[in-house]
C-alpha cells in the first residue's frame, strides 16, 4: 500500500463508508470500512509529512464525514460524499502526498 497516496486512501474511505452503509443497510459496516481507511490514510499522512499534518488531515476526514449530513440535504447523497472526498484528496495532495512523488519515482 506505499505506492498508493494516502488522500486516495481518504478519499475512498468516504465513498466505499458510504458505498458499504447505502448497500447492506447497516450502518456500523459503513462505519467500520471508513474507520480503516481512516487509520490507513493517517499512517501514510504521518509517515510522509509527520504527526502534526497527519492530526490536521485527520481532522479534515472526519470533518468531512460529518459535514457530507448536512451538505446532502442541499446537493444529495452522493454528490456530496463525493464532493467532501475529493476536498479531503486535494487538502491531503498538497499537504503530504505530493512530497513522495519524487522519491516514489526513485
Amino acid at each position: 500500500m506505499a505506492g498508493i497516496p494516502a488522500g486516495v486512501v481518504a478519499a475512498s474511505g468516504l465513498v466505499g463508508g458510504y458505498g458499504v452503509a447505502r448497500w447492506t443497510k447497516k450502518r456500523q459496516l459503513g462505519g467500520v470500512a471508513l474507520a480503516a481507511a481512516g487509520v490507513v490514510a493517517a499512517r501514510g499522512w504521518q509517515q510522509k509529512a509527520g504527526t502534526g499534518t497527519a492530526a490536521v488531515l485527520s481532522g479534515l476526514y472526519v470533518a468531512a464525514f460529518a459535514g457530507s449530513h448536512p451538505l446532502a440535504k442541499k446537493l444529495g447523497a452522493w454528490p456530496s460524499v463525493l464532493t467532501m472526498a475529493g476536498g479531503v484528496a486535494a487538502a491531503s495532495w498538497a499537504a503530504a502526498d505530493r512530497r513522495s512523488v519524487g522519491s516514489a519515482a526513485a
